[in-house]
């Protein structure tokens, strides 16, 4: 069989292994479409993981810009072609779609398909979506179809994988999920616990220095600056979780734009100049994304709760075949020879497990009075 410029058993396994590759349903989905239109060497690919109220819940394009993209408008509905894959779960081989009595038109903006070929991806009875490609890049014969029914026999067997690797995904993202509110869990209580023994600790304090006005006013002056102190604690306490547990929105916005918009909050939060810069950064898969957040907020928050600097810089960009996070503060630092009191302290073992985690490596720089670098470096970017 002939597949266009990736042929074989060699293309086959590319395709396979790419898909397995990723956990993030995005990540499955977008390697899923790229590997089919590369694989039968068509001009366009697509799938739409299908919603419950008669439209599509994901919709990934490949052969497309984000530009046409965007001019095509908002996404399609279960009609149609689309509606028969998704429905009564068939194959679909046609020589001209647009022929089709089922056909129903699209924008204005959108690209011109001719031969279409296009079937379901199905886990048992349940259709999970519908994969689809037109027009291939080859001689058509008269008024007929350019994929052949190797073709569609070799999208099946890439659907069947595909089945598997979005199953897989999905799985990972629900456990992910319940990590993520265990996590937020932990954080309210750690918040209540802390935030709760400041407020007790202010209190008593006030007490004291109510009880002290007309006797001794140097020491009740004295209270009530350490009433200001504890209220300055409790606010940090306060700051740093809803920074935490605020969900970032990296599936819509990215990295980056996350990233600045956390730090312009810590900027006005803080006393502390807190600054940012991303260049050159390309979307990377999103555990990366998501272990970079972490581990920014992580040093983020070490910086401004027990660095005492008076700048904290933030920069992402790209390095040789990496991208390089790095948090830069002129605080107090410490002696990392410490290893285990520090790594304990300032969180630098979950630091270097989200890290290596993703296939990544964590770096710390600093020294006593020579503030510290912290610095994360991922593949890819």
């Amino acid at each position: 069989m002939s597949h266009g410029p990736r042929s074989g058993l060699t293309a086959v396994s590319s395709a396979l292994l790419a898909m397995s590759r990723h956990l993030e349903v995005r990540d499955v989905l977008k390697t899923i479409v790229a590997s089919a239109r590369e694989l039968l060497d068509a001009q366009y690919a697509a799938l739409g993981v299908p919603d419950d109220h008669g439209g599509f819940a994901q919709f990934v394009v490949d052969g497309v810009s984000d530009e046409q993209w965007k001019a095509i408008g908002p996404l399609p509905r279960q009609h149609g072609i689309l509606a028969a894959m998704l429905h009564e779960a068939t194959p679909e081989r046609l020589g001209d779609v647009r022929k089709d009595p089922r056909f129903g038109g699209w924008p204005s903006a959108h690209p011109d398909l001719v031969d279409f070929l296009g079937l379901p991806i199905r886990d048992g009875e349940e259709v999970l979506g519908a994969l689809f490609l037109a027009n291939k890049n080859c001689e058509k014969p008269a008024g007929g179809c350019g994929f052949t029914a190797d073709d569609e026999e070799l999208l099946g067997i890439l659907a069947q994988h595909a089945a598997i690797a979005l199953t897989n995904a999905r799985l990972y993202e629900r456990s992910r999920e319940l990590t993520i509110a265990e996590e937020r869990s932990r954080l309210a209580h750690e918040l209540h616990d802390a935030v709760s023994q400041k407020l007790f600790s202010l209190r008593l304090t006030a007490q004291a220095a109510t009880a002290l006005v007309d006797r001794d006013p140097a020491r009740a002056k004295g209270e009530l600056h350490q009433v200001a102190t504890l209220a300055a604690e409790a606010a940090d306490e306060l700051r740093a979780a809803v920074v935490e547990l605020r969900p970032a929105a990296l599936e819509e916005d990215g990295l980056v734009a996350t990233l600045r918009t956390q730090i312009q909050v810590l900027d006005r939060a803080h006393g502390a100049r807190v600054t940012f810069t991303g260049r050159g950064v390309k979307a990377l898969p999103a555990a990366q994304e998501e272990a970079m957040l972490r581990v920014a907020q992580e040093a983020l928050h070490n910086a401004l709760r027990h660095s005492g600097a008076d700048h904290v810089d933030v920069t992402l960009h790209r390095r040789g075949s990496g991208t390089v996070l790095r948090i830069t503060d002129d605080g107090g630092g410490f002696d990392p020879r410490t290893v285990r009191r520090a790594g304990r302290h300032l969180g630098l073992v979950s630091m270097r497990d989200r890290a290596s985690g993703t296939g990544g490596r964590l770096t710390v720089r600093s020294a006593p009075g020579e503030g510290t670098t912290i610095e994360m470096e991922v593949p890819g970017g």
